[in-house]
């Protein structure tokens, strides 16, 4: 899979003019009554707009699959994938961790490639429920596995440096498809791999 086939499912409404955002930046700071004279914000439209373009660009890959040569069946899930996304309701960051697995069809993914997967969708103006099905749904186009399980887990700063300033607290998201998503049995044993505690890492 080619990475227009994540694309297709990242829409980018237009291009993104750098120059505009920074002016719009500058206009920003002064409406704050900032002085943009001052030697420590001097460059900070061009700052902000680089910081925005890093959390607001993916960058493309290759979905890359293999046979599954041997028949494997069972559950393949990667834990613990860190993320960092934007909240496009208040423009702060949100970040946390992604548990991304599936049950393999004809076909077995690379490993790296779950990790990609959830950065791609994570580099956008985001919701987390929104990020977690986009997840799932990409992996059951791209991949054609029997089901997939996706589950978040994030701090939100629009809630823990603002309003209720509610720092620590976690927001969980799931998302579910085919066997996973159909059988409780299956759909339980993935929320305990991902969340077991690690005993196999050496100190």
């Amino acid at each position: 899979m080619t990475p227009s086939g994540a694309a297709r499912l990242h829409p980018v409404d237009s291009a993104i003019d750098a120059d505009r955002a920074a002016d719009a930046v500058a206009d920003l700071l002064r409406a704050l009554g900032r002085d943009l004279d001052d030697e420590h914000l001097a460059d900070t439209p061009r700052r902000v707009v680089a910081g925005l373009l890093e959390l607001l660009e993916p960058q493309p890959f290759a979905m890359t699959s293999f046979p599954n040569d041997e028949g494997y069946h069972d559950l393949v899930l990667v834990r613990g994938i860190p993320f960092t996304s934007l909240c496009r309701h208040h423009l702060l960051p949100f970040r946390g961790v992604a548990h991304v697995g599936y049950l393999p069809g004809d076909r077995i993914v690379g490993l790296s490639k779950l990790a990609r997967v959830v950065d791609w969708f994570a580099r956008d103006l985001q919701v987390q429920e929104r990020l977690t099905m986009q997840i799932a749904d990409h992996l059951d186009v791209t991949l054609a596995p029997r089901g997939v399980g996706v589950v978040m887990t994030a701090e939100h700063l629009c809630m823990s440096a603002r309003g209720i300033r509610a720092q620590g607290a976690a927001t969980v998201t799931t998302a579910f498809t085919g066997e996973v998503a159909d059988d409780p049995g299956i759909r339980a044993r993935f929320m305990q791999a991902a969340h077991e505690e690690d005993t196999w890492r050496t100190t």
